[in-house]
């Protein structure tokens, strides 16, 4: 498991939650891998609570197993549940972006131009821990500028669902089309084109359906 520094006033249990999840979308926590709540506290420098508390926490939304007595499980990826998590983030992201079309700053568009400069460097299939981050900030900077976060905070645990077959796009993807998506989404923000920008959107949180394919011959041992 990959761990990352605890940041300033994060508590325990967010630690927990923050790194399970991370490690679970980047496949570093396997769908169908058993995790240990007594090994997962040790790595983490945590007592065995806030541990528990995160894996709860995930179980809630189904992307963590807990059997009583044994230790819990990563489920394999169910469609249905990554389905039902892309239908949320298209209904939002779609009516977040036609805001950002009349909100952004030149400011704003700087700031998502920076991100999809960094995305471009990693961009070579050896990155891509660092261009879901990337990713996740692009999408994260819309909601921003919408003046709609917390709506973004809030949307993270089922997200993770669709998130684990990102990670996997993003690998495994000949034909890589996320940041040029980035790039148009930017351009029509720009020239403030709210029809266009919800059109690119929904094909964009769309891809990992054109991507089934190359995904499940990658990782045929993640299906269910």
């Amino acid at each position: 498991m990959k761990l990352t520094e605890r940041l300033p006033r994060e508590t325990g249990r967010d630690y927990a939650l923050r790194t399970i999840k991370e490690n679970i979308i980047s496949l570093e926590l396997a769908p169908g891998s058993q995790i240990s709540e007594n090994a997962l506290a040790a790595e983490m420098g945590l007592s065995r609570t806030p541990v528990r508390e995160a894996l709860i926490e995930l179980s809630k939304v189904e992307i963590v197993e807990i059997h009583p007595q044994r230790k819990s499980t990563v489920p394999l990826i169910d469609y249905d549940l990554v389905e039902e998590s892309r239908f949320m983030r298209n209904l939002l992201e779609c009516a977040v972006v036609e805001l950002v079309c009349g909100l952004a700053s030149p400011m704003d568009l700087e700031r998502l131009s920076a991100n999809i400069r960094l995305q471009n460097f990693y961009l070579d299939g050896s990155y891509t821990n660092e261009l879901m981050a990337l990713d996740n900030q692009f999408h994260g900077l819309l909601f921003d500028i919408a003046k709609k976060s917390r709506v973004f905070a809030l949307i993270q645990n089922i997200s993770i669902h669709f998130d684990r077959v990102r990670a996997m796009a993003l690998s495994s993807a000949k034909d890589l089309k996320v940041v040029q998506d980035h790039q148009e989404l930017m351009e029509d923000i720009r020239r403030k084109d709210a029809k266009a920008t919800r059109a690119l959107m929904e094909v964009h949180l769309n891809r990992y359906r054109i991507d089934a394919a190359s995904i499940r011959e990658a990782y045929p041992q993640f299906f269910k």
